[in-house]
């Protein structure tokens, strides 16, 4: 450990020679250093040069600079760790106490008590070494901030930003999706992709839990379900597959769940494969709504070698597909109440000719006024399709 660098700054000379023959011993063996000075404005000159100095032993009359204005310019410098000991006659009590009263940590008197100035020292040292640890985990907690900041970047990155996505060749489908985390990184994802020319894939995941092991298991989970389904397999294969490998490295039992659908922009039909996600909402083109049937499988990534079916509808003209995850119905404001299915269908069943971007943000717009200030629970994810 290095050694704790100490100023004395006082104007009788046998002070110096005292606090030496008094310290020896830890000065000898790289526990103190000492620096002296005779006035104040010597003292801020040896401050300048040694920054690292964190205990200051100052006497209070002194010519040219005394010690509550060395203390006032010490004050200047912000130095969290730096501990001002003030030394004055004890009937010089006034100024001891403007000292106190100034920032000083703590004072003696004179004649001093050597004694009882070491044992105010390590109690200085003490604190000192309390600064240091709160600022390292301060760096490490800014650094970590950082970090997460960085990997919130990149989670944005790696989902579809580009809006419209299909734009030469795809021109009667209207896509937009979002997702806001919860904490900096979170566990929801979506995804589209095309597979051939009449056949485009939707996404929508849930990974159980939240922060950076939630994030890290979405990128592997999205990863997965990408290249298989951009192999052209059915909806349930994807899934079955994706179960697979994702049960081999799942750790903690993490699991996600799952809406896999293949849209033919053809045709408008949908098979889909529901992994334990909650449905999707269907938004007709008369402004009906109808909830998609409750899923048959199992989540993701829990169990290994599992059987995934899968379903089928049809999107006519003017229908739009509402997918989500459970971040919007579950969204609970300061009276521990759900947002809930049927409010979300209030929203939307009055847009069955507003565009997918307008769908998705007026949800919002009535999530955030339900919540009323409520801290955000879970991911809010959406990802719509409108077939125009």
């Amino acid at each position: 450990m290095a050694a704790i660098k100490i100023l004395s700054v006082d104007d009788e000379a046998p002070l110096e020679l005292l606090m030496k023959q008094y310290f020896r011993r830890k000065i000898r063996n790289g526990e103190y250093e000492f620096f002296f000075a005779h006035n104040g404005l010597e003292a801020l000159a040896i401050l300048y040069n040694n920054p690292d100095i964190e205990i200051i032993l100052s006497d209070i009359n002194m010519p040219e600079m005394d010690g509550l204005t060395l203390l006032a310019k010490v004050n200047e410098m912000r130095n969290p760790a730096l501990r001002v000991i003030m030394v004055s006659a004890y009937g010089d009590m006034k100024n001891i106490r403007q000292a106190m009263n100034n920032g000083a940590f703590d004072f003696a008197t004179k004649p001093i008590d050597m004694e009882d100035l070491s044992l105010t020292i390590e109690k200085a040292i003490e604190q000192i070494k309390f600064v240091h640890e709160s600022q390292k985990e301060h760096s490490q907690l800014e650094s970590l901030k950082k970090d997460l900041t960085t990997a919130r970047d990149i989670q944005q990155y790696i989902l579809p930003q580009v809006f419209p996505p299909f734009p030469e060749d795809i021109d009667n489908i209207d896509i937009f999706a979002s997702m806001e985390a919860a904490k900096d990184i979170g566990g929801d994802f979506y995804d589209f992709f095309r597979i051939d020319a009449d056949h485009i894939a939707l996404v929508i995941a849930d990974v159980c839990g939240k922060g950076i092991p939630a994030a890290l298991f979405m990128a592997v989970s999205r990863t997965m379900i990408r290249a298989k389904g951009m192999q052209g397999v059915s909806a349930s294969e994807c899934i079955a597959e994706s179960n697979h490998l994702l049960a081999s490295y799942s750790v903690d039992c993490m699991f996600v769940t799952v809406f896999y659908a293949i849209y033919n922009t053809q045709t408008g039909s949908v098979t889909y494969c529901n992994a334990g996600h909650n449905p999707p909402h269907l938004l007709k083109a008369d402004g009906t709504v109808c909830e998609l049937p409750q899923s048959k499988n199992t989540v993701v990534g829990a169990f290994d070698d599992l059987n995934y079916f899968e379903e089928s509808l049809q999107l006519n003209h003017g229908d739009t597909l509402v997918m989500f995850t459970d971040g919007v119905n579950e969204a609970i404001n300061s009276s521990n109440e759900e947002f809930g299915n049927a409010r979300l269908d209030n929203i939307i069943r009055g847009l069955s000719n507003a565009s997918s971007q307008q769908i998705i943000e007026s949800v919002k717009e009535g999530i955030k006024e339900f919540v009323d200030g409520a801290e955000q629970s879970d991911d809010i994810t959406m990802l719509v399709l409108k077939r125009k």
